[in-house]
């Protein structure tokens, strides 16, 4: 493969669907890609365990709630959650946005979000709603871009979404729910301006930020690409990631970030 094609490929890489990235029927499209491919389905599934096993000891008759479902099928796996979203859709259980949750306080034991904190035009009024919902000792828990060696050349330079890690705000200011996006936000929230963060938000701690899924991730194809290798062999992937994981914070291009409400 020429170096030309090789940037045209990952360009491609979960490109809009159509003209309009925003368009609510995407959501179809892009469900039923997340089920068709493979490895694709495996790299969510193990998003979802992780997610999972940080509320092992939680009672399950409690209000966990996803939001940003799109999607994902975290309740197919954990049929306690609540799905939600910004616009109606076959499948949500509620509509609303993140920074105007219509929950009482101190109702909610979990959020989870999986690649959706990066297009909230607002962090700070998203982290505060969902501190005002949460339960003393419930839990944020966000499956994010990272910001390593490898994951910024990806980000910035063949990836269709902004990766701007010098902006001062935590506001997106341009785009709509999908289009709008900024993908070094998390790391800019939750690393680069952590002592900001633990300033505003005192009773948020950070419990912990893992770095994770260098390769996989390109090898699936995402959203837009065939994958790059057969199924079979996504074990044999898997294996490779792990015995490669301690070079996590070089090559990672998601991490996991857990926030507990104190």
């Amino acid at each position: 493969m020429s170096s030309i094609n090789f940037l045209n490929y990952f360009q491609l890489v979960d490109a809009p669907v159509g003209k309009n990235l925003d368009n609510p029927n995407n959501i179809y499209f892009f469900r039923s890609v997340l089920q068709q491919k493979y490895i694709l389905r495996k790299i969510y599934e193990k998003f979802y365990a992780d997610i999972l096993d940080k509320l092992k000891n939680f009672p399950k008759n409690e209000l966990f709630i996803e939001i940003g479902s799109g999607a994902s099928f975290l309740k197919e796996i954990a049929s306690f959650f609540t799905t939600s979203d910004l616009m109606p859709y076959k499948g949500v259980d509620k509509v609303f946005s993140a920074m105007n949750i219509p929950l009482f306080d101190n109702s909610v034991t979990t959020f989870a979000m999986v690649n959706v904190f990066h297009h909230v035009k607002d962090s700070e009024q998203c982290l505060s709603e969902m501190n005002r919902c949460l339960k003393d000792g419930g839990k944020i828990i966000l499956v994010e871009p990272s910001n390593t060696l490898f994951s910024s050349f990806i980000y910035r330079f063949l990836h269709h979404e902004d990766f701007d890690t010098t902006i001062k705000s935590w506001k997106i200011t341009s785009g709509g729910p999908l289009s709008g996006a900024n993908m070094a936000l998390p790391w800019i929230v939750f690393k680069r301006d952590r002592k900001l963060f633990e300033s505003k938000f005192p009773s948020l701690k950070i419990t912990s930020i893992k770095i994770h899924t260098p390769f996989s991730y390109i090898i699936s194809g995402g959203f837009s690409m065939k994958q790059l290798i057969p199924s079979w062999s996504y074990p044999l992937l898997k294996a490779f990631e792990k015995i490669i994981s301690p070079l996590d914070f070089l090559f990672g291009m998601f991490m996991t970030i857990e926030l507990t409400k104190i």
